[in-house]
């Protein structure tokens, strides 16, 4: 009896936090899984996670040629895209989109249609009222899209993936905030409560009712899995949300720190217009947003396991911690905006 070609699948990024968290999420289900980086220096963490590590990125399609120089074909099933250039989104986006078509044409010559996975995320929707707040509803995957300034050129490009029919389908994620290990942004919030535990408060200029739907890192990357293997005819051509089982109020989140850094007096909300020295952590903790995720539940039946932030705050506190000890990249990067 042959055996059957394994699924295969590229992750540009993968060395970045959500786009690790995703190779990996492929590993373990069973996918030969290919990660796209510009760092040398990253590959052998990436092959001890049992991803096959590649130089380049989209700016740099030479390893593409280098790998037909190999004399094997190199096919795709799914590419996931989890890469963006704030600073100049629309030139990224357009080198992205080329490399995925070049990608998709060497699979087309062999019979296979990849499915392109690109992450955008929920921002892009703009915010929704405080909690308790007059006909508070959830962003849908048909809300209007009213992003914040900095992102319009993401709101405008990332949704025109799916106009690449002749050579692949195509999905777009929009994820809430995600958390967990060496954390996102939200690891901003124990460098602020460890802070505030010398002072004695902890001050947050922010409404206390401020929506933080948040997702860990894991369960936002099990999504992106469950899509590439769900019913291609169901989720070709879709926009997903990707949120946790609910949100959390600032408030809440607050006074779990407050309970974990044993701060002696507690929170202080302060008027959103009065600058403190954490004001860095304002996109964090002032924009309100509930997202709703039923789609995908229902196409794919993803269904996030891990605790809300506030729950499992004392474990994600200890991972972040942990990762901070041995100089992970990427709390480095989180520590730099505080």
């Amino acid at each position: 009896m042959s055996t059957p070609r394994q699924k295969t699948v590229l992750v540009t990024g993968a060395n970045g936090y959500i786009g690790n968290a995703v190779a990996k999420a492929f590993v373990r289900a069973g996918w030969t899984t290919w990660g796209l980086v510009r760092n040398a220096e990253t590959r052998p963490a990436l092959r001890a996670e049992e991803i096959i590590a590649v130089l380049g990125s989209a700016d740099d399609k030479h390893f593409v040629s280098k790998l037909d120089n190999q004399n094997r074909v190199f096919v795709f099933d799914v590419i996931v895209s989890v890469t963006e250039q704030k600073t100049d989104y629309a030139s990224h986006f357009n080198n992205t989109i080329e490399l995925f078509r070049v990608l998709a044409t060497i699979a087309n010559r062999n019979g296979v249609r990849p499915l392109v996975l690109f992450t955008s995320g929920s921002k892009d929707y703009g915010m929704t009222g405080l909690h308790g707040s007059q006909g508070l509803a959830p962003h849908t995957e048909g809300s209007a899209l009213k992003p914040p300034p900095f992102l319009a050129d993401r709101v405008s490009h990332a949704i025109k993936v799916l106009d690449h029919k002749d050579l692949f389908d195509a999905v777009l994620l929009r994820s809430t905030s995600v958390y967990g290990y060496s954390s996102s942004y939200y690891g901003q919030m124990f460098d602020l409560a460890a802070k505030a535990a010398v002072k004695g408060v902890l001050e947050i200029a922010a409404d206390q009712k401020t929506i933080m739907h948040a997702t860990h890192v894991d369960d936002c990357a099990e999504a992106y899995v469950a899509i590439a293997e769900a019913d291609r005819e169901v989720v070709k051509g879709q926009c997903y949300n990707i949120s946790g089982d609910r949100y959390e109020t600032l408030e809440e989140v607050a006074n779990a720190l407050v309970e974990e850094y044993k701060i002696a007096d507690g929170v202080k909300f302060l008027p959103v217009r009065e600058k403190i020295q954490f004001d860095s952590l304002q996109p964090v903790l002032g924009f309100s947003q509930w997202v709703d995720s039923e789609k995908l539940r229902k196409d794919t039946g993803w269904k996030p396991r891990r605790q809300l932030f506030s729950e499992g705050l004392r474990i994600y506190r200890k991972a972040y911690e942990a990762a901070g000890a041995q100089k992970h990249a990427n709390v480095r990067k989180v520590q730099a905006l505080v």
